[in-house]
């Protein structure tokens, strides 16, 4: 077959020559390649890039698109027991409906006054998750957990004037490297010092360890529950009065659908709450962001911290009608670019609509009924797999959804029997043995609301035949 001739891109402008050229006479250059010198050129590539033949047919993009999507093994035709941040959990249809309307999908952008019936559902959003939480001010979704936590914790440093974070050792990695951004390099004047507190044999949180930790130098103290490893933090109380008697911060990490049956952060002295949006109605995903929440008391101290968008109600002129808008923007970088309190952005704002639906759906009795049915599949789960030879579940009870499975005495590593359990159609739990050695030949598994009996029977019977092969 003969080769086409190079020819601009359909949906790239710029890529026509005579465009091209416009542009370099109105800045005075001969060429691109000078809008480049300041890249030193040992950064630059020698030799251009080896890249394949251009796609320049719809229909033969379509086609190579899903010849390469069709090599993805999905949770929807995998059985699935991985967790660790990114839970699959049931999407009601009505969900994806609401979320789709272009009354939603399209208005991404509009003036703080404007867009009334989104600036409501918003609105609505952030009540009902404070509901949830017992928080009194919630700010508009960013990216991820992790950065909802990066967020709080830069809150805390401005409020107190202090330069240290205290943080479980036991941490979801993603999270913790999000946060280690957040709070800068060493050598940069803004560096925020992270300290580790380990975890005693329960899983909890050190309390001996945090006390000795705690100085004038602590802004905030992290903790979860339920943690990384699906710990519920049985001190929670006690180290919001630890933190407080040190004049630090309180902020607590927790998976919204554990507060159906688990007493909400703000009960137990939470001064700053975060976790993921991901749980309440959106799809898992990769590649982008899921949705982090971050919440507190309503003083003017937190509220003028926010780097979220903030959702405020006011009566209009018209007796009983009430307007929806937003408020504090001129702190948020939108309305103050770079010398805005931290940079937050707009990809997540969508899933906001998304969990405004699920938890109307769900009401206090769902988040109840789900709460309980989570917990009680979580522990059963457990009760099998440690049963089999060789496979151990260091902690039967006091978690929520996550636990972690050794598999030390089958002689096997993890690795091994997640790619046997892949050949037989399942999604094996995630491998700790990197990220958190001690643990010898561990893996997080994940059970949700999906999970039917037949399917922890399933997993418990083919990681018996994987396990003793």
């Amino acid at each position: 077959m003969t080769e086409h001739p190079q020819r601009p891109h359909p949906y790239m402008p710029n890529s026509v020559s005579a465009i091209k050229q416009s542009m370099l006479d109105a800045l005075g250059i001969s060429s691109p390649a000078v809008l480049f010198e300041q890249i030193p050129a040992g950064h630059r590539p020698a030799t251009p890039i080896a890249l394949p033949p251009a796609i320049s047919s719809e229909s033969e993009l379509s086609r190579h698109m899903l010849s390469m999507l069709s090599r993805n093994a999905s949770c929807e035709d995998h059985l699935s027991f991985l967790g660790g941040g990114c839970w699959r959990h049931h999407v009601p249809a009505v969900c994806d409906e609401i979320v789709s309307r272009s009354e939603f999908l399209t208005p991404v952008w509009g003036t703080p006054s404007s867009d009334h019936g989104r600036n409501q559902a918003w609105f609505e959003f952030t009540s009902q998750l404070g509901d949830l939480i017992d928080a009194d001010l919630v700010g508009l979704p960013v990216y991820s957990w992790g950065c909802a936590l990066g967020h709080a914790v830069r809150m805390a440093v401005r409020m107190t004037g202090r330069r240290k974070v205290l943080v479980p050792a036991i941490l979801c990695p993603e999270r913790r490297s999000v946060l280690e951004n957040y709070c800068e390099p060493p050598d940069m004047p803004s560096h925020i010092i992270i300290e580790s507190i380990p975890a005693g044999a329960d899983g909890a949180l050190d309390m001996d360890m945090l006390k000795a930790r705690l100085d004038d130098d602590v802004a905030a103290v992290y903790f979860e529950t339920p943690g990384y490893f699906g710990t519920i933090e049985p001190n929670a109380g006690d180290i919001g009065a630890l933190a407080r008697a040190n004049g630090s911060e309180t902020i607590v990490g927790v998976d919204p659908l554990s507060l159906g049956i688990m007493a909400p952060p703000g009960s137990y002295g939470a001064d700053i709450i975060v976790g993921s949006i991901q749980p309440l109605g959106v799809h898992m995903s990769a590649g982008g962001g899921l949705g982090g929440f971050i919440a507190s008391r309503d003083e003017p101290r937190y509220a003028y911290e926010y780097p979220t968008l903030m959702l405020s109600i006011a009566e209009t002129d018209r007796p009983g009608e009430h307007g929806f808008g937003m408020a504090l923007m001129h702190q948020c970088s939108y309305g103050a670019r770079e010398e805005g309190k931290d940079w937050t952005g707009n990809s997540t704002y969508l899933w906001a609509i998304a969990g405004t639906v699920y938890m109307a759906l769900l009401g206090p009795q769902g988040f109840r009924e789900l709460g309980e049915l989570i917990i009680q599949r979580a522990h059963f789960c457990a009760h099998i797999l440690d049963e089999i030879d060789g496979v151990s579940v260091p902690r039967k009870t006091g978690f929520f959804k996550e636990f972690t499975v050794n598999f030390d005495g089958t002689g096997k590593s993890v690795a091994d029997i997640n790619k046997a359990l892949l050949s037989r159609g399942i999604f094996g739990g995630h491998d700790l043995s990197t990220d958190f050695p001690d643990l010898g030949q561990s893996a997080l598994y994940c059970v949700t609301e999906l999970h039917s009996e037949a399917d922890l029977h399933r997993l418990a019977d083919t990681l018996k035949e994987v396990c003793q092969s």
